[in-house]
């Protein structure tokens, strides 16, 4: 019923408004219950050392290369669960690094994929970076969170720490599922 809905919704709606119906609609299947009766379903989440072990695995990467950043780590809801800034990572970096983890978590999709965005109305929500710097935590089909990482001159740089920090993990995630 309520898919019905949405895809009613979907087609008549403008480009942004589209976007976001689409990816609520891709949220909502992750949450349905593999027994449509069942009174309440399962979500998988990072534990706090994982999303430290993310955290701190992206800023290492970071610093090997010479840049100076923080890494975040956000659940699937973007709720922020880890937050590593290394010694000389711009105070921005904070706030950036966030809304890049918060932008991926909500939107399914690594912060790159989503600069064609960027002068689209969606772009200036509160709390949405657009930058590439923000990947998503997922193993075995299960999205866990993101990362995002924001402080190197680029952000492929970010992007590229960001995926580090999923590397470091995702063994122990895939061997979980």
């Amino acid at each position: 019923m309520i898919f019905k809905i949405f895809s009613k919704l979907v087609s008549v709606a403008p480009g942004p408004l589209r976007l976001i119906l689409v990816f609520t609609l891709v949220g909502f299947t992750q949450f349905t219950a593999a027994d449509e009766n069942s009174p309440y379903f399962s979500i998988k989440r990072l534990t706090m050392e994982t999303a430290n072990a993310v955290a701190l695995a992206a800023v290492l990467d970071c610093r090997a290369q010479g840049v100076q950043a923080t890494a975040t780590v956000v659940d699937k809801n973007g709720i922020v669960q880890a937050v590593v800034r290394d010694t000389l990572a711009p105070p921005v970096s904070l706030t950036v690094s966030r809304q890049k983890a918060y932008t991926a978590a909500n939107f399914s999709v690594a912060t790159s994929e989503l600069q064609r965005q960027a002068n689209s109305a969606l772009a200036n929500l509160p709390g949405l970076m657009m930058g590439a710097g923000g990947v998503l935590i997922e193993a075995g089909g299960t999205i866990y969170g993101a990362v995002g990482v924001s402080g190197a001159p680029s952000g492929e740089t970010d992007e590229a720490c960001a995926n580090a920090g999923v590397a470091a993990v995702i063994d122990d995630l895939e061997m979980a599922d």
